[in-house]
């Protein structure tokens, strides 16, 4: 079995969580195949929003994962997620299916609570994410409140640092909220930390994407 891991930005914690999470749901035996074109979130973030050259080269990265015989694969960028969507119909129709990272993590936060915080440290992630939360919701019959939570800055820092900014960001909104989402992979190691210091779900996405992956393998027949 093979599956392919599609990434416009990368750091070693996004990587090390995507690797454990994928392997723990399919078996350290599975074939992965990873992409990374890091310039597509670069041009997302100085434009503000997805535009057409990075999203046709990210598309082009989807059917490449295809051409090399993924039997799925994995989006791991949240701010290009609705390209995810756009191409759903084509990996329907070539058999290959696309699972964004983060759909079924915005469906678990619907399940927990009504007052949904989407904690991010890009802008360009901050509204595909809240667009996603709103369109689960719909799609599950519930009503959600987003209270949003940009946490400037934050985005490079190490691990240490990161983990500050974020609880201190957490700090603004945990009483507005039920749960709160963490809109970019790369916040993932962050989760059991903020988690513990308010008492209150924090959700990544790696795992849930990686549950996600497997449930799509399932449903075609490879597992």
């Amino acid at each position: 079995m093979k599956v392919g891991l599609i990434y416009t930005s990368t750091t070693p914690e996004l990587i090390a969580d995507v690797e454990r999470e994928v392997k723990g749901q399919l078996g350290a035996e599975v074939e992965l195949f990873s992409l990374q074109d890091p310039s597509i979130l670069a041009e997302v973030r100085e434009a503000g929003y997805v535009t057409t050259a990075p999203a046709a080269r990210l598309i082009g990265m989807y059917m490449k994962a295809a051409e090399n015989g993924v039997d799925a694969m994995l989006n791991l960028c949240s701010s290009v997620g609705e390209v995810a969507d756009a191409a759903q119909d084509c990996a329907r129709y070539i058999g290959v299916p696309i699972v964004r990272v983060d759909e079924e993590m915005c469906r678990e936060a619907v399940r927990l609570g009504r007052r949904v915080g989407v904690m991010a440290t890009l802008p360009t992630t901050l509204t595909p994410t809240k667009n996603t939360v709103a369109r689960v919701a719909r799609e599950m019959g519930a009503h959600v409140e987003l209270v949003d939570c940009l946490v400037d800055g934050a985005f490079g820092l190490d691990q240490e640092q990161f983990k500050k900014r974020l609880t201190d960001a957490a700090a603004e909104i945990i009483d507005k909220v039920d749960v709160v989402v963490l809109a970019q992979g790369s916040m993932a190691y962050a989760e059991e930390h903020l988690r513990g210091v308010y008492g209150k779900p924090f959700l990544g996405s790696p795992r849930f994407g990686a549950a996600a992956l497997k449930e799509a393998l399932k449903a075609k027949g490879v597992l």
